[in-house]
């Protein structure tokens, strides 16, 4: 995902206490454009009781890689641009600045940065079309209906024809807002939190963590299941698309074992944790074997064979 914001939003804030980062921060990250990168972990208590229940030695929650483009989100799309979702964050602290305001202005970044990136593909495919091909001609007709279409302000996400994937538009992909103020998250608070012990940490929450509950957001709006591996070496969340099979969830782990998929055995964590034990839910006849084309459900348990 990528984090945007306008300046003093909090975005740096949010990013450092999502991933235990550190990061460049205002007028330097300006300054050189460069991107803060790092790993946000996306916390799952079932994967917590299946690891106890199997006596895993190792607990690999899934992750997700969070890019903090420096500056205004216009200026360093780059980063921005291969990401899968946005993470809009609005200023509800200095009191100076509407939240609803500043997320329409984001918007319009968006929709502003998208039109110069079409339009510098444009200049260049009209240079192709040239050669007379008509594979370019057919690029520059469907180029001018976008720019066309964002001159006018609206986003990509509105258009119903189609839209070149390889041109990564930023008003294509999810915009999750996230209010840095009291109708929102504390972004400060949370930075200061991660830093602490999770036991700690609890101590100066009434519930859930507020980062826990942005990253459940983000996992909605990108449509992600969560799917399980667990043996006494290791137990290992790992994300995929909602309508993604047993294939896909194969290759995720390894190529070698997509390549060389026989099946796959299934079961589901709250049955696992019922039965105590794979042999006993079998035994039960609730796990389940399952071919490349098994739909991966949420929550899924998965055992893969495999040969190369």
């Amino acid at each position: 995902m990528g984090i945007v914001g306008l300046p003093g939003a909090g975005k740096t804030t949010l990013f450092r206490a999502l991933t235990h980062a550190s990061a460049s921060h205002g007028a330097y990250a300006a300054a050189t454009a460069k991107a803060n990168v790092g790993m946000a972990v996306v916390p799952d208590e079932r994967l917590d009781r299946v690891a106890e229940l199997v006596g895993s030695a190792k607990v690999t929650p899934a992750a997700i890689r969070v890019v903090d483009a420096p500056g205004r989100s216009a200026e360093v799309p780059g980063e921005l641009r291969q990401a899968d979702a946005l993470l809009a964050v609005l200023d509800g602290f200095s009191g100076s600045r509407d939240p609803e305001a500043d997320l329409e202005s984001l918007r319009l970044e968006l929709v502003v940065s998208d039109r110069d990136h079409v339009e510098r593909r444009l200049e260049r495919a009209r240079k192709e079309a040239k050669s007379g091909e008509r594979e370019r001609r057919q690029e520059v007709e469907l180029l001018e209906r976008l720019l066309a279409e964002l001159e006018a302000g609206r986003p990509l996400s509105q258009w119903q024809g189609e839209v070149p994937p390889a041109l990564e538009p930023l008003t294509t992909k999810p915009l999750v807002p996230v209010e840095n103020g009291p109708n929102g998250i504390d972004a400060l608070l949370e930075l200061e939190l991660a830093e602490l012990a999770p036991e700690e940490a609890a101590e100066f929450r009434s519930g859930r963590s507020a980062l826990d509950q942005v990253l459940a957001r983000l996992k909605d709006a990108l449509g992600l299941v969560s799917f399980f591996t667990a043996g006494d070496r290791e137990a290992r969340a790992w994300l995929l698309r909602h309508g993604e099979t047993a294939l896909d969830a194969a290759a995720s782990i390894h190529t070698d074992m997509a390549r060389g998929f026989i099946r796959c055995e299934v079961i589901r964590w709250d049955d696992l944790l019922a039965c105590g034990s794979y042999a006993e839910a079998r035994r039960r006849g609730l796990e389940r074997l399952e071919g490349k084309g098994y739909v991966v459900e949420d929550g899924d348990v998965l055992h893969i064979r495999f040969n190369v």
